[in-house]
């Protein structure tokens, strides 16, 4: 792997015309702000234009020198540490842009203090200087990039200060600031400070401490709420044994170095560095409470070398970089934080780490020589070191993408990975670096050379970045003769380094190929990175930087299609990032006229796939004879696959069958031999079909079916369409149509919604028509499936449809594919039809017998036990007042629902001689009762008020209901339940029966 990638990030350069000589510097917005050396106590102003031109914007003077210094690009505010007569002061410059208009006017107030009526229309034209008082001095300070808030580390405690936006009048808003939140974290110095949405990074010399404030909801208890602590387990906040305290490095005379760890998320609260929280203002209901989460604490041990000690070993450089969600034209001002990422560096090695959900080590950067000062940025990071600039990549955008998108690792869309070695891209020479700021694609630099330095420059050609026309040459006059100078160095646009990069990957192509696809890979990373910039919307880039995005996903997809890796899969989300055709990929890896050309694995996967999926391209007949050469190569098994492609509908039916002959002969398959027979139906060949079709059975062929389902049905558009297959199917092989779509369904390769679709289209029936054919499939799958939601489903549909032809005299267009014997014998959801019903029905209308199919295979389904009869009533409706159709179905209905009673009433009314048979069927164990308390007393009331007009009820009374009731009761229970104007004669051999059966007893 190459490590070091020679190219030109940095393009011109510019001296920042200073006129004293700088200590130190920050960047804003737009402008450049310089705080001088101790002589002047001033900070000067840049604003910055294209091309890293500087001009003057005006200064203004400081209390003291400056030690430290921040800008808060929201508020647009610089603060300050001072320092004046041995103390520290931390002030806030506000309104400074006042300055350009040439407003010498200062107001300074106290921190928190109530703005006057008097003069708040003056604060308008003057800058105004915030003081804010701290019991003690400052140490470091940290402006949150999201908010504006102000983090400042003292000894022991770290103050925050929630920037205000105070409403003077409706036409002044003045900022301020309110001192929110101290955290107290004992025996610990802060060196520098990191802020940023709610995070909270801190080093010491050796230790780094990351923190999370999370809100917290505000108990009724306000004390509690006022002061939260986090101590570390088993140690006191206060007290305990000082000379084990971690950070107590000297004692008697004896260095104690203690031991590096590295504790993440929960395990980081083991650090022993106990954190209390200390609320500062006012409670009211709009009062936001936090508590502490411990994110992450590492601790470094001093380098140790066979010289000595070196006390140089210091952290520096702890920044916290927000990456932003990707903007879109609806969000485009709604910016939502997507990632966080903190960086640190020890002088020979630095630590990028992700800070989100999980906290982990993403990149470890080596430097050649020991560092001053390390800068971040979501492309870069930028590392000075005594004599040089470097420039390292970074993985931040990998990481941020796989933070918008977890599953962005698939088969349509990809990323490099975060654990992509970090490689150098730049070098670049320079004389005493001392600090480096950043901003947009600039890039500020301080040098400061000694005298040696500046006696060897006036000795050699001064070296200096040049980019051809837009270099720009130092100053040689006497300004610079005191050895120090402030550099702006404009980075050069990502369009630009974007194609160095293409072009420099080229060179490894046919050498090596792991560098190859690093390089393009840095290159995706790198425009990924400027589209999920906050300001990508309204770059001048915007096209050009997302057809550089598709450009370097086709030739990332080129490279995992040409070369062998193991990642060779990856050849199919970046091709589909690209947005290239199949037909464009296939020009851009098949060489015209190269017979022997041999295909790696990532082009056939490409391939396989694409091939595989329903597309709406379709291939020219040279591309796809192409394709089938390819595959006939490579992996001939897929053959047969490819050719059922919709992609693949232009391609030759002789073609085609003569390279699935070729296959035959090495693997023949059921799916190989229904392949010919599909492309024997497009060539017309009906005796090659009836040839291949004889091959295997029927039940074979069905399964078949399974290995490639295309065969029978292809989507276009979303949309489910037979093939010619599936049509001629229909008309020769019903049956064999039928068992093959239910194969499919059983194993996941159609659903129930699309099988409707299917068949409505195959039979060319309307939206609301139900072809016979898709009855048939619904009855077949009833003899097969065992999920009870579709069982369901299909008993209501297969209900809802004999319901609606018998309702509607309505007879099926094809014949049906079984009979109802047969759905009884091979189905369990289709019971026998009871004799009471088929009773009924011999009674009843001859128009019933022309639907005799359909009624019978309702009664059927009825008589079973599978079917919800409370959901089916709905479907039932229509038959509830037809002839004995309906009574049957009404009568089922009740029996299933244990409704007896009115089974019978419906029975007495309708068709009393089938009453009896119902009794006899239905009327079992606890409901034998009903058979003498309700059926006897109505057929002897019925029939003494029928006389002998109804020789049924005589004949059921006295062959079937009296003989039952006789063995069943008592001699004196049955003497009660006969009727008192009985005839004798009638009853008397019944009486004898049961008296008899006493005595036997």
């Amino acid at each position: 792997m190459v490590q070091l990638y020679n190219l030109h990030p940095f393009g011109s350069q510019r001296v920042v015309p200073c006129k004293q000589e700088p200590a130190h510097f920050c960047c804003g917005q737009d402008v450049l702000f310089v705080a001088s050396t101790a002589a002047s106590c001033r900070v000067e102003v840049f604003t910055v234009l294209e091309q890293g031109r500087c001009e003057a914007l005006g200064s203004f003077a400081t209390l003291g020198p400056v030690l430290r210094m921040a800008h808060s690009s929201a508020g647009d505010y610089l603060v300050t540490i001072e320092e004046k007569s041995k103390a520290t002061f931390l002030r806030a410059y506000m309104n400074w842009r006042c300055m350009s208009a040439g407003s010498s006017r200062v107001c300074v107030r106290m921190v928190g203090h109530k703005m006057e009526e008097s003069y708040s229309e003056t604060l308008k034209e003057q800058m105004s200087v915030v003081e804010m008082p701290l019991s003690d001095p400052p140490l470091c300070i940290s402006c949150c990039p999201v908010n504006g808030d102000l983090l400042v580390g003292c000894k022991n405690k770290l103050v925050m200060f929630c920037l205000k936006y105070r409403v003077i009048n409706q036409n002044l808003t003045v900022l301020d600031f309110e001192r929110s939140l101290i955290l107290h974290i004992n025996n610990l110095i802060p060196a520098e400070v990191a802020f940023c949405a709610r995070h909270i990074a801190i080093t010491t010399e050796l230790d780094v401490l990351i923190l999370k404030l999370e809100l917290v909801q505000q108990s009724a208890d306000r004390t509690e709420q006022c002061t939260q602590g986090v101590s570390a387990p088993g140690k006191a906040e206060d007290g305990g044994n000082p000379s084990t305290h971690p950070l107590q490095l000297e004692l008697d005379e004896f260095i104690i170095c203690q031991k590096p760890v590295e504790l993440l998320g929960e395990e980081s609260k083991l650090c022993e560095i106990p954190v209390t929280l200390e609320s500062t203002v006012l409670p009211t209901e709009d009062t936001k409470y936090f508590q502490v989460q411990y994110l992450l604490f590492r601790r470094f041990a001093p380098d140790q070398s066979p010289f000595g000690f070196c006390e140089e070993t210091k952290l520096h450089s702890v920044q916290l970089l927000p990456v932003y969600q990707t903007a879109y034209e609806k969000t485009e001002n709604k910016r939502k934080l997507l990632s966080l990422f903190c960086f640190f560096s020890l002088p020979h090695v630095g630590y990028l780490y992700s800070i989100g959900k999980l906290v982990e080590l993403i990149s470890t950067y080596q430097y050649s020589e020991k560092s001053e000062q390390a800068v971040l940025t979501p492309q870069f990071l930028h590392v000075i070191t005594s004599q040089s600039l470097q420039c390292f990549t970074v993985r931040c955008s990998a990481a941020a993408a796989r933070s918008e998108d977890p599953y962005i690792d698939t088969t349509v869309k990809a990323c490099p990975p975060v654990t992509l070695d970090v490689c150098t891209l730049r070098m670049q020479l320079f004389i005493g670096p001392r600090a480096i700021s950043h901003f947009k694609n600039h890039i500020i630099l301080l040098t400061k050379a000694d005298t040696e330095d500046i006696t060897e420059r006036r000795k050699s050609t001064r070296r200096m970045l040049s980019r051809k026309a837009d270099s720009i040459k130092s100053r040689t006059n006497s300004e610079s003769e005191p050895g120090w100078n402030l550099y702006i160095i404009n980075t050069v646009s990502t369009i630009q380094l974007y194609r160095e990069m293409v072009d420099y990957s080229r060179t490894y192509e046919n050498v090596k190929t792991e560098s190859c696809i690093h390089l393009l890979s840095e290159a995706h990373l790198l425009v990924r990175a400027a589209i999920m910039d906050p300001y990508f919307l309204k770059s001048d880039e915007k096209e050009d930087l997302l057809r550089a995005f598709r450009e370097s996903c086709a030739f990332l997809g080129d490279c995992y299609s040409r070369f062998d890796t193991k990642d060779y899969h990856l050849a199919l989300p970046y091709y589909r990032m690209s947005g290239l055709s199949m037909t464009e990929v296939l020009k851009r890896m098949v060489s015209q006229g190269d017979e022997i050309q041999t295909y790696e694995r990532g082009f056939i996967f490409y391939l396989t796939h694409s091939l595989n999926e329903d597309s709406n391209e379709e291939l020219s007949k040279e591309s796809g004879n192409k394709v089938l050469q390819i595959f006939y190569l490579m992996d001939p098994v897929q053959l047969p696959h490819i050719l059922c492609s919709p992609s693949m509908r232009n391609i030759c039916p002789l073609t085609a069958v003569k390279y699935l002959q070729k296959v035959e002969k090495m693997m023949p398959s059921v799916v190989l031999t229904l392949t010919k027979a599909f492309w024997a139906l497009k060539m017309g060949d009906l005796t090659m079909y009836e040839h291949e079709m004889d091959s295997y059975k029927e039940t074979t062929l069905a399964c078949g079916f399974i290995g490639q389902p295309r065969l029978l049905l292809q989507c276009k558009e979303g949309i489910v369409m037979p093939t010619e297959f599936a049509v001629h199917l229909k008309e020769m092989q019903p049956g064999l149509l039928v068992a093959a779509t239910v194969a499919l369904h059983e194993n996941s390769k159609i659903e129930l919604e699309e099988a409707d679709t299917f068949f409505k289209m195959l039979c060319n029936s309307s939206e609301n028509t139900i072809p016979q054919l898709l009855v048939d499939f619904w009855e077949a799958l009833l003899v097969v499936s065992s999920q009870e939601e579709v069982l369901q489903e299909l008993l209501l549909r297969v209900t809802s449809q004999y319901v609606w032809r018998i309702s509607r005299k309505q007879l099926p267009e094809t014949k049906p594919l079984k009979t109802t014997e047969d759905l009884i014998n091979s189905c369990s959801h289709f019971g026998l039809i009871v004799p009471w019903v088929t009773s009924i029905m011999s009674v009843g209308c001859s128009s019933d017998r022309n639907h005799h199919e359909d009624i019978s295979r309702l009664q059927s389904l009825l008589c079973s036990q599978s079917i919800n009869i409370a959901s089916a009533l709905p479907v039932l409706e229509p038959l509830r007042e037809a002839d004995s159709v309906g009574l049957t179905v009404r009568v089922l209905c009740n029996t299933r629902l244990g409704k007896y009673e009115e089974a019978i009433e419906q029975l007495l009314r309708r068709c009393p001689d089938a009453a009896v048979f119902y009794a006899q069927h239905e009327l079992k164990g606890d409901n034998q009762a009903l058979c003498w308390n309700k059926l006897l007393p109505e057929l002897c009331k019925r029939t003494r008020l029928a006389g002998n007009g109804y020789p049924v009820l005589i004949s059921s009374l006295k062959a079937e209901t009296l003989s039952i009731v006789a063995m069943k009761l008592e001699l004196r229970d049955f003497l009660n339940l006969l009727p008192e104007d009985g005839t004798a004669a009638f009853f008397l051999p019944h009486l004898l029966h049961c008296s008899q059966k006493k005595l036997l007893t």
